[in-house]
């Protein structure tokens, strides 16, 4: 063991952790809580429910980025002892430092990333939409690929995934999905993940067994909360109900329980069957309605200054972003950071955060 290779990789860790500090404010971020634990303890304090709950989210996010920090200063401190203990040719903690430091390295990069996720809705829970492209049977099972892709991602981060709305495809997979998918800093972790993913594999579907390529089209919106403001008329509003068409036993095929909206102005069309209320599923729709409503308001925000730089946004909505090519050779690659990994199989089963965080470091830099 290198002990002076460890000492100069101690002290760019050291860096990074009082780089954190810095960005944190860390007592300013100490104040702050204590005002919010202040304010959960006022007589009235659950008297509005919604503003409570936006409390206890603020609360419980500084939180964690103050026992995250607490950890990385913990680690620190292990990895600087057991440092000593090398030195002194004690050298049964040899492992241990190897280990601990690797544990580090591996928290500061999580911390560095996800203090990338400072814009307005990145802390928002996300709705991912995963549509089909032309190709029938091949990119319906291709979506479906996707969706087990999110979804054990989502499992790997702890995070909640529930289908808002899905419709099967004719003879495997699933034409479009919408999933809701919640968690601290989601929003913000999957909002590069918009794009059309493409697949490149020999077709299970193709006797000949000839390569297909198949696309599917990801859009991945922030749930906004209730007290968003979007000046949405009742008028500008056409609210349809019918019966749920996936599977879920008579009740979702005998009542008009689903529920789909239309925003004529902007002819957006969003649809929920998740519940088996109809009045929930039309608070859920509206909330899809906001999230689109959002999203054109920001896409429109992007034109204009694309027109004013005179150049293309660095945001190119519906373009393809990555290709998974599982013949003739093993690959999956995104096309705007260049980040590969020859692991397919590991990729779909939902390893993706090396995509995520190259995005993110990308998007800051092209900002």
């Amino acid at each position: 063991m290198d002990l002076f290779e460890i000492k100069k990789e101690i002290e760019g860790f050291t860096e990074s952790i009082n780089e954190i500090r810095g960005h944190l404010d860390l007592e300013n971020l100490k104040a702050k809580i204590k005002e919010l634990e202040e304010q959960t303890l006022t007589e009235n304090f659950w008297d509005d429910q919604q503003e409570s709950q936006k409390v206890i989210k603020e609360l419980n996010i500084l939180k964690k980025d103050r026992d995250e920090f607490n950890k990385l200063s913990t680690l620190l401190e292990d990895v600087g002892v057991l440092l000593e203990f090398a030195e002194n040719g004690e050298t049964e903690f040899q492992g241990e430092l190897r280990e601990k430091i690797e544990n580090l390295k591996n928290e500061v990069e999580n911390f560095k990333i996800k203090l990338l996720l400072d814009e307005k809705y990145d802390s928002c829970n996300a709705m991912l939409t995963i549509n089909a492209g032309a190709g029938g049977t091949e990119a319906c099972d291709w979506a479906e690929m996707l969706y087990r892709m999110y979804d054990r991602w989502a499992a790997i981060h702890g995070f909640s995934v529930s289908v808002l709305d899905s419709l099967a495809g004719d003879e495997a997979g699933i034409k479009s999905v919408t999933l809701s998918i919640a968690g601290e800093y989601v929003y913000g972790y999957l909002k590069g993940e918009k794009g059309v993913h493409r697949l490149v594999r020999i077709s299970p579907f193709d006797a000949n067994k000839k390569r297909h390529t198949s696309f599917a089209a990801i859009n991945v919106l922030p749930e906004l909360e209730d007290d968003v403001e979007l000046n949405i008329k009742p008028d500008d509003l056409k609210i349809d109900t019918y019966r749920s068409s996936g599977a879920g036993g008579q009740h979702v095929n005998t009542t008009d329980s689903a529920v789909r909206i239309t925003h004529i102005p902007t002819n957006t069309v969003v649809t929920c069957q998740k519940e088996r209320s109809q009045l929930k599923n039309r608070e859920t729709a509206m909330k899809i309605l906001k999230s689109k409503l959002l999203e054109l308001e920001m896409q429109k925000r992007e034109n204009e200054i694309s027109e004013i730089q005179g150049q293309q946004s660095k945001i190119e909505w519906g373009s393809q972003i990555r290709s998974y090519v599982f013949q003739p050779y093993k690959m999956v690659k995104d096309h705007r950071t260049k980040a590969e990994e020859g692991n397919v199989d590991k990729v779909m089963d939902g390893n993706i955060d090396n995509f995520i965080n190259e995005y993110l470091k990308w998007y800051k830099n092209t900002d």
